[in-house]
């Protein structure tokens, strides 16, 4: 999947057959995958810092750098603290460079802070006209999130996708965190559906990873957030540019 060439054209065709005889169901990631990372979460991830810093804004920086968020630029590394992990796993990480908090304290102040950023998602796309074109094909869907399970409910509210969405994984929804397969597994049993019947869509290696351990049908790598396709083509199935890509994929009925 390094090129648009011959592999790639292939892998596509075998992907428009699955989404047309095998895969039932689409788990999306969030960050970087249905909504645009740096502009979702560029200034909320500053103010974790500096609450994590407990206001010193030189160890803000420090912190921003160690999780994976460039304090210049804004842009976040691919498989980084801040693109892949959990509250707990970056309280944690915060701690063991310099933040004076407790890990678990810090958590739910950046817990928090991370629900105030679901109030103002940039879609990635025209997530109603997209959600509605994978209900046509009788696709279901749902999120699966390193962020928490308030966080991306509020998310789901704030971009009107209620009706679309039929299940919600935060890292604390009890499935246990990426890249462990439960979150897609809990999807697979909430529909009725194995494993092997539902898609894995994201943007970084913990959701590739996922969908192998979980035996997903299919893993697809999106170009739209934090990862790069040298770091997604190797656990994935097909890299496309983003979900806006993916009625493409779609085998007429």
């Amino acid at each position: 999947m390094q090129s648009r060439g011959t592999a790639c054209v292939k892998w596509e065709n075998i992907m428009a057959w699955k989404f047309g005889n095998e895969i039932k169901a689409i788990l999306f990631d969030k960050d970087g995958t249905l909504v645009d990372f740096d502009r979702t979460w560029a200034a909320i991830n500053r103010k974790g810092a500096l609450i994590a810093a407990d206001g010193d804004a030189a160890l803000a920086d420090v912190l921003l750098l160690a999780c994976g968020m460039d304090p210049v630029t804004g842009k976040t590394r691919a498989d980084s603290m801040f693109a892949a992990a959990n509250a707990r796993e970056i309280a944690a990480h915060m701690v063991a460079h310099g933040s004076p908090f407790e890990t678990e304290e810090l958590m739910r102040r950046l817990d928090q802070t991370f629900v105030e950023g679901a109030e103002s998602p940039w879609p990635i796309c025209d997530l109603k006209a997209l959600m509605q074109t994978l209900a046509d094909a009788g696709l279901s869907v749902g999120i699966a999130s390193s962020d928490g399970e308030a966080s991306i409910l509020r998310t789901v509210e704030v971009l009107g996708l209620e009706s679309h969405i039929g299940f919600i994984a935060g890292y604390d929804s009890g499935h246990g965190p990426k890249p462990e397969p439960g979150m897609l597994l809990a999807f697979a049993a909430h529909l009725g559906l194995k494993p092997s019947e539902v898609a894995m869509v994201g943007d970084n290696g913990h959701d590739m990873e996922l969908a192998r351990a979980a035996g997903a049908g299919a893993a697809i790598g999106v170009l739209s957030g934090t990862g790069t396709r040298q770091t997604l083509a190797a656990l994935s199935d097909l890299v496309i540019d983003s979900v806006a890509d993916l009625p493409g994929l779609i085998a007429p009925g």
